[in-house]
């Protein structure tokens, strides 16, 4: 059973991971972006939806563009006029009179033309780069506030494409194609009715060439998008595939992978490659074939217009200025499919951008209060009541689990890795909702609470202990901007901290490198305390925070979470249970199901699975009595 709040994808895609005690394991090499067909908007049908996205990104902008077009407009009336000046020069050449007026007027629509031109120009541009501005900030805002199992199921790499290179097609899309397609379709109906009132005869003979060569070039027009899609979601997989490999930069040299490496990234770039070498064999077929038709044009009605001219039926001025509409049309035509082709790629990278607007997003986070707001005068109870949990696909990752966990205590989860124990911290925080039962924080439902709410009372500590690219102080500050510097000072003393601040030369404005990479792992775990530390949570969560200390450090950081547990419940995974001996509360957990409850000598006397563990960290014998004269194993 399914509540309604469960977040889904768009796509149906299983939400992984590969353990349900561990986040989702990311992708492989080979795994290609998710989601729906390439170039057509999650959960819509292909053609109307994108073209109809396209036009929504337009509207905001349409009064600026309406104020382009008709620019255009009135360049391209100058230029339909000139055929008609220069077919009066001529008859009064032929009949002695006066050219002067006539040649001034063609030179005033010229530099007309070509200043109306750059007009439009700037203003198109100024508008394009408006749109890909929103359209970013738009994607940005939901990217960064998807819901993780949407983001489990889809490589970064490829959401990051979507912002970068998708928009950009988008942004010519979006105005200049939309401005060549109304200016080319008009520009061609004025220059269709001013050759008919110059001839019919050579009208119709013009028509049937280029309807012959437009139905050709609206069939090869689709292909693009098709082709402009692909590349598209092939450059997606090469932004996936090398945020995959410099994310694990030192698992990729430590095993010698780069060729490897170097190959999958190679696969996606050639598979982008082959895709724009297909739209552009479309493009220059299209080309090819506009310049025909105006090639094909003219011949024909200069043999008809010949022929015509010959037997006395049309005068020869006449028929030069027909030719010159002919050669006019060169331009909007060309404008008229340079703006589809722009309007096909646009279309293909807009199915890319409508798929983020499909994924499920958290609405009710917000970074107005990111400093954590304590609503207990002492620390709140957190209960598990029958809480179910299943990933996509996957079978039950908890199976009715239910304990408490008294307020202003310390209990540990322990288990086999696969128990859950890192399920439940995702549920705690909302990353994910259980498929039955409810969690209480303070006795209230957290279901029943906005999720920005519920993260201001929980201070989170990961295993991976990530830290943010920047400074020591920014780090520290990340999850309590307002924090003074004695705050800072006593959380730095706390997770001694401390002397390594004064051994840098820049202290605290040491720049930790992108991901912590300055830093050794038992620095980034420090790191990653102090500042869950500074959050001053109602709740602390500690996923194996002291796997990576040393025993000197790990007894400063035990002494720590000591501290805090006199101020805030703390609830903390552990797989080294010398970590734990001393918790108010340890709960094992197997196959997703809570086994036994108890201190960490009732486990002892009265769980197998406990003392199994017990005994194989020495911890106790086989009999269960304490080990007095070994030290605790890692």
């Amino acid at each position: 059973m399914t509540t309604a709040s469960e977040p889904r994808t768009s796509t149906g895609v299983p939400l992984p991971p590969a353990a349900t005690d561990q986040p989702p394991a990311p992708p492989g090499p080979a795994a290609p972006p998710q989601g729906p067909p390439a170039g057509t908007a999650a959960g819509t049908a292909p053609g109307t939806a994108p073209l109809r996205a396209l036009l929504g990104y337009a509207r905001p902008h349409r009064a600026v563009l309406l104020g382009t077009l008709l620019v255009v407009l009135v360049a391209s009336a100058s230029g339909l006029v000139q055929p008609l000046v220069a077919q009066h020069v001529l008859a009064t050449l032929g009949s002695g009179g006066s050219v002067v007026g006539p040649i001034v007027l063609l030179g005033v629509l010229v530099v007309l033309g070509a200043g109306l031109t750059g007009l439009q120009s700037w203003w198109q541009q100024r508008t394009s780069e408006r749109v890909v501005r929103q359209v970013r900030r738009d994607l940005v805002f939901r990217l960064i506030r998807l819901r993780v199992p949407e983001l489990d199921s889809r490589p970064p790499g490829d959401l990051i494409a979507r912002v970068t290179s998708d928009s950009t097609l988008l942004q010519s899309a979006a105005t200049e194609g939309l401005v060549l397609v109304a200016n080319g379709a008009l520009s061609v109906v004025g220059a269709v009715v001013l050759m008919g009132v110059v001839n019919l005869e050579l009208l119709a003979v013009t028509l049937g060439v280029m309807v012959v060569v437009g139905v050709v070039i609206m069939l090869v027009l689709p292909r693009i998008r098709e082709a402009v899609a692909r590349g598209q979601q092939s450059v997606g997989a090469v932004g996936a595939a090398l945020d995959r490999t410099l994310g694990a930069a030192r698992t990729v040299k430590a095993n010698g992978a780069e060729l490897r490496e170097t190959g999958t990234a190679g696969d996606a770039i050639e598979s982008s490659y082959q895709a724009g070498l297909l739209a552009a064999r479309y493009v220059a077929m299209v080309k090819i074939l506009s310049g025909v038709s105006i090639q094909a044009a003219f011949l024909s009605v200069l043999g008809v217009g010949g022929a015509l001219v010959a037997s006395g039926h049309l005068t020869a001025p006449a028929l030069i200025a027909f030719l010159l509409y002919v050669f006019y049309l060169a331009s909007p035509i060309g404008s008229l499919i340079a703006g589809a082709g722009m309007l096909q790629q646009g279309l293909g990278a807009v199915g890319r951008i409508e798929q983020v607007k499909q994924m499920a997003v958290e609405e009710d986070v917000d970074d107005a209060s990111p400093v954590a707001v304590r609503t207990h005068s002492t620390a709140p109870a957190v209960e598990f009541d029958d809480v179910q949990f299943s990933y996509a696909g996957r079978a039950q990752a908890l199976r009715g689990v239910t304990y408490t966990v008294g307020g202003g205590t310390q209990t540990a989860l322990v288990g086999l890795s696969g128990a859950g124990k890192t399920t439940m911290f995702a549920l705690l925080q909302r990353f994910y909702e259980p498929t039955a039962g409810q969690i209480r924080i303070g006795g209230v439902d957290i279901a029943t609470l906005p999720r920005s709410e519920v993260r201001r009372r929980i201070a989170y500590v990961e295993q991976e202990s990530p830290v943010m690219a920047g400074t020591i102080e920014d780090n520290l500050r990340y999850s309590s901007i307002g924090a003074t510097d004695e705050d800072i000072a006593e959380a730095l003393r706390v997770t001694r901290l401390d002397a390594l601040i004064e051994r840098l030369p820049d202290g605290l404005r040491t720049q930790v490198g992108t991901r912590g990479v300055q830093l050794s792992g038992g620095e980034r775990q420090r790191l990653a305390i102090a500042r869950a530390l500074l959050r001053k949570p109602e709740v602390l969560l500690l996923d194996e925070a002291t796997a990576q200390l040393d025993a000197r450090n790990e007894q400063a950081l035990r002494d720590a979470v000591d501290q805090a547990g006199r101020r805030c419940t703390v609830i903390l995974i552990a797989h080294r249970l010398s970590t734990v001996t001393a918790a108010d509360q340890i709960v094992v957990l197997e196959h997703g199901r809570v086994r036994a409850l108890g201190t960490h000598q009732e486990l002892v006397d009265n769980d197998e699975l406990y003392r199994e563990l017990a005994a194989s960290q020495m911890l106790v014998g086989e009999d269960g009595d304490p080990v007095e004269d070994l030290a605790p194993v890692s």
